[in-house]
């Protein structure tokens, strides 16, 4: 599932779900822009987990559940907690970041 998120409601999504790797971005951040495509690669080959993408800066709520304080971040979890994240614009790491939670 991939979806970019519309209300500051993260935290309800990652109850809901056993799976979630979010993306925080924001409009201006060109990081950002490069990886979307490569975060919506990895959501349609992990068809089990969430694939959320949250705007670090309409959804303050969101952002604090992985302390992100630079971007882009891409965070885990597993179970309705915190697992881990990166900051980073390459796709070696992003896809070893969804690789440990996805395969455990």
């Amino acid at each position: 599932m991939f979806q970019e998120l519309v209300a500051d409601n993260l935290a309800q999504l990652v109850k809901e779900n056993k799976t979630v790797v979010v993306q925080y971005a924001a409009t201006w951040c060109g990081n950002c822009r490069i990886m979307k495509p490569k975060f919506k690669k990895l959501a349609s080959e992990n068809e089990d987990a969430a694939f959320i993408i949250a705007d670090a800066e309409k959804f303050p709520e969101s952002r604090k559940l992985a302390n992100v304080d630079n971007l882009p971040t891409f965070a885990t979890f597993k179970n309705g907690t915190f697992v881990n994240q990166v900051q980073t614009n390459k796709f070696e790491i992003l896809k070893d970041l969804v690789d440990e939670v996805t395969n455990n």
